[in-house]
């Protein structure tokens, strides 16, 4: 049995009710429309990972404040600005197991919306009255976009190598989680080492998280992910599984692979590139790289003492490289 999140959960029970509430407090507005949607955003919201990792990563270091969750809340509020933002752009109809924004209210709306919430995630930056967070909150918001269009522009030609995939993923994922562990440490501590610290734990996560994710789509369900089983292929994305075995494979191979993924992949097309990727090692070397990314990022805290709150974030790691979804 692994880790469930649950577990970690119940570690910060009491702060985790506090964020709940002021972020339902920024979140809300005076317009009928934005109040119905963001409650179905609410509703269907997933896991809640980045809120949980400010709060753990503020408690390692002290008591939480009213800072902590407001940078708590604008985290969240960026990262469902940049979701509901990537369903127009990849016409996804589902999230999270659910119809997308897009699907039921249309692009028109859904890129609105994702407006809002990225407008209140910097308003609410400014009620930490910060330069430092606010700041910290726009170079993240920034990366993520510049992530998303290096992707783009890489998938037009299908060309990515292993040093563009590991600056997508830095960008497009690592950043955020790094910059919420380490605005949890700035709520609480002046310490810049600290600060380092968080923000290197995160960012190492975070990138163990990204390649997982990508790894998900060679062997999750549809029913378990929320999302089609080989989305990436279809949506011309080459991910370090497919990466690495371009390496080992001969010219004829990768052509075949790119001339499939140019064309728009049918299932049997999907079976195929799995079954191409586990003959040369592709997700193993995936996992491989996983578990250094999340002994990387449990490093930057093994200095920290013992307690609760450190073991929450050791087995925060834990469940993040061995979810499921």
């Amino acid at each position: 049995m692994g880790i469930k999140l649950k577990e970690i959960n119940a570690v910060v029970k009491d702060e985790l009710k506090e964020y709940d509430a002021v972020f339902r407090e920024i979140l809300t507005s005076n317009v009928f429309l934005i109040d119905t949607v963001a409650k179905y955003l609410v509703r269907n919201k997933g896991k809640g990972l980045r809120p949980l990792l400010v709060i753990l990563s503020a408690k390692l270091l002290g008591p939480p404040v009213r800072e902590t969750y407001v940078v708590a809340s604008i985290i969240e509020l960026l990262h469902t600005a940049s979701l509901v933002h990537d369903d127009v752009i990849d016409n996804a109809n589902i999230r999270r197991g659910f119809p997308s924004i897009n699907a039921l209210w249309k692009n028109k709306i859904a890129i609105l919306m994702g407006d809002y919430m990225l407008s209140k995630s910097l308003i609410g930056a400014t009620m930490t009255g910060s330069l430092e967070v606010m700041q910290k909150l726009a170079i993240a918001s920034k990366r993520l976009s510049k992530g998303e269009l290096l992707q783009i522009e890489k998938a037009r030609h299908l060309n990515v190598t292993e040093e563009d995939y590991f600056a997508i993923i830095s960008d497009k994922t690592a950043a955020l989680i790094g910059t919420a562990s380490e605005l949890g440490a700035i709520t609480v501590s002046q310490k810049k080492e600290d600060h380092e610290n968080l923000k290197n734990f995160g960012e190492n996560l975070g990138i163990a998280f990204q390649i997982k994710d990508d790894l998900l789509d060679y062997y999750g369900h549809q029913k378990i992910l929320g999302k089609p089983v080989g989305n990436d292929f279809r949506d011309k994305k080459i991910t370090l599984p497919l990466i690495h075995s371009f390496k080992k494979a001969s010219r004829k191979e990768i052509s075949k692979i790119k001339r499939l993924l140019k064309k728009g992949v049918s299932q049997k097309d999907v079976d195929y590139i799995i079954r191409f990727v586990e003959e040369h090692d592709g997700i193993r070397y995936s996992e491989k790289k996983i578990d250094e990314y999340a002994q990387k990022a449990k490093n930057y805290i093994a200095g920290y003492p013992d307690s609760e709150i450190k073991t929450g974030l050791y087995k925060f790691v834990d469940f993040t490289i061995n979810r499921s979804n």
